[in-house]
This record gives structure tokens, C-alpha cells and sequence, in this order.
């Protein structure tokens, strides 16, 4: 039988790597997505899909920050960063963050203390419960956005060609 947080960390697993039971995970929206196409804004005021990546490695730092006590909210900086330049380097280095975060963040949500999921954690609106849930809640919104992205992204290059 499994705990509560071990659930949780499937859930968290499943939006991000895959086997979500509503379509695709984040990882899979995000596989093929160049450094150019990343750094694109295709949808006018809409974020590009490499500033959706930042700002989800900004959240699994922000709960893993909780974690290890610390209360401190994401600074603006931190909660939406700025892109490095669009190299394809960067853009795996960014990748790489993303994943390792996220594993890091999965790792301690598996070793919390499943009488604790009610307690708030780092601020006293949210239990660590209700944060753990809404990190997959939070990268599966995102990987919607990423999907219309994508399409926009796939629309102005079709646009083009017929030009």
C-alpha cells in the first residue's frame, strides 16, 4: 500500500514525465521545442514557452525552499526570470534545471512525513498537502498553454510558406 506523499509524488511524477490520464505530460509538450521556437512569443502578450519553463523551475525551488523552512516568497525576478540568450545550449541547460528540479522536488515530497500533510508549510494559507497537489496542477496548466504555443508556433510558420 502506498503512503500519502508517495501518491502525491506520482502525481507530481505523471504530470511532468508522463502516463497523466488526461494527455500529455509536461516533458512530452516540451520535446522538440528548439531554442528559437522557445524564445518566441507567437500569442501577443502571452509568455514564451522558454519564460513557462523558468517560472515552473521557479516553483519546484519555491516549495523545496518551503521544505527546508524557509517562508521567503519568490521575488518577481525569481517567479518570472529573465531568458539567457536563445542558444541551444541554454535552452538544454534550462531543460536541465527543469528535470533536475523537479526530480529533486518529487525525492522530498516521497520522504514527507505523511502526518504533516495538513500543516502549512512556508506560509499559513496552504498545507504542504494542497502545495505538493498543486505543483501538478500548476505544470499541467502551463503545459496547456505550451500546447496552444506550439500550435501558434506551428501556424506562423505555415502562414509563412504560404507567403
Amino acid at each position: 500500500m502506498s503512503t500519502e506523499p508517495e501518491r502525491l509524488e506520482e502525481q507530481i511524477r505523471r504530470s511532468f514525465d508522463g502516463e497523466a490520464w488526461h494527455g500529455p505530460s509536461l516533458r512530452e509538450v516540451l520535446d522538440g521545442v528548439t531554442a528559437e521556437e522557445a524564445s518566441r512569443h507567437p500569442i501577443p502578450g502571452a509568455h514564451s514557452i522558454w519564460e513557462l519553463v523558468l517560472h515552473l523551475a521557479g516553483t519546484y525551488s519555491l516549495i523545496l525552499r518551503r521544505l527546508n523552512g524557509d517562508a521567503t516568497d519568490l521575488s518577481p525576478e525569481e517567479d518570472w526570470p529573465t531568458v539567457d540568450a536563445p542558444t541551444p545550449a541554454n535552452w538544454t541547460a534550462a531543460l536541465n534545471v527543469l528535470r533536475s528540479l523537479n526530480e529533486q522536488l518529487r525525492a522530498a515530497v516521497r520522504r514527507f512525513n505523511p502526518d504533516a500533510l495538513d500543516q502549512t508549510m512556508g506560509n499559513r494559507r496552504y498545507s504542504a498537502y494542497t502545495q505538493f497537489i498543486g505543483v501538478s496542477q500548476h505544470d499541467l496548466y502551463h503545459a496547456g498553454q505550451i500546447v496552444l504555443l506550439r500550435r501558434a508556433l506551428r501556424a506562423q510558420a505555415s502562414a509563412l510558406k504560404s507567403a
